[in-house]
């Protein structure tokens, strides 16, 4: 399995050339780096195959693997959206960034699917689950053709947003597809809150694209209680048993934000420990 980490966890990495991003990557003993797409940054919907280009370059320069595809954009456009409009413009974003996925060589993009209600609101309006999930089953089964003809899997990743809280139900949410082009994104440490992150492992099996590494304290019950890795309650021993015997080969990508060079020390290097587990 290859190591490697977010582009979200470098410092100002909106506004940075590739270059000094790619090369702090190296510097830290990470293997491969996972770029974003976003509005603003190195890879946008907007950006063009010689930009893509570009980027591909650069990392092969600076000795780095491009992991996979990360985006935020469903968490502002959700396919489960009230406004038709909004959905629309999820659909169209998810497919921009599936093409901008296979120009730069990674086979799998992130996909939020959407959310009840906002992260952290406690009461309020928010969508009705079976309403969410079948307006996310539409948009999803939209963009199948485009993740088939690119060759990029739509990686569902299991997030704090009320919706697929059970492995068995995202199991059978992305079975439902009929297509190899539709997995998940699994992140290790978002289920701990209610759930054991081997367990995930082991059901969805050869459905998981690419993993995230993340850890978190069950007793905080916050989002303060995601912290460092192997200082929280991920069975990282287990969860790494249940990938090999998943056959999973593929990058683990260290997702976090903003990391002084210290912290990306000690976070390769716990990476490093839990790859030889």
């Amino acid at each position: 399995m290859l190591k490697g980490v977010s582009i979200w966890a470098l410092r100002d990495n909106e506004s940075r050339p590739a270059d000094s991003l790619f090369a702090e990557v190296r510097a830290h003993g990470f293997d491969g780096v996972e770029p974003a797409i976003g509005e603003q940054g190195l890879l946008t919907p907007e950006s063009s195959e010689s930009d893509c280009a570009a980027v591909v370059e650069t990392a092969r320069k600076e000795g780095v693997r491009l992991t996979s595809l990360a985006s935020g954009l469903g968490w502002r456009y959700p396919l489960c959206a009230d406004d038709e409009a909004v959905r629309q413009k999820g659909v169209e974003l998810a497919r921009r960034s599936l093409q901008v996925a296979a120009w730069i060589g990674v086979d799998c993009l992130l996909v939020v699917p959407g959310t009840l209600a906002p992260l952290g609101q406690a009461g309020g309006e928010h969508i009705p689950y079976d309403v969410a999930l079948e307006r996310i089953k539409e948009g999803i089964a939209r963009l199948v053709p485009a993740a088939e003809e690119f060759g990029v899997t739509l990686g569902i990743e299991n997030v704090w947003n009320r919706l697929l809280l059970s492995p068995l139900e995202m199991r059978d949410f992305i079975d439902g597809f009929g297509s190899d082009r539709v997995g998940s994104y699994l992140d290790v440490g978002n289920m701990i809150l209610f759930g054991y992150a081997e367990d995930w492992v082991r059901i969805l099996g050869p459905r998981v694209a690419s993993v995230h590494f993340k850890d978190y304290k069950q007793a905080v019950g916050t989002l303060e209680g995601f912290c460092d890795l192997l200082e929280g309650d991920v069975n990282f021993p287990e969860v790494m048993k249940e990938l090999r015997a998943a056959g999973y080969d593929g990058p683990c990508v260290g997702e976090f934000f903003k990391l002084d060079g210290e912290a990306l020390d000690k976070l390769s290097r716990s990476m490093g420990e839990i790859l030889a587990m």
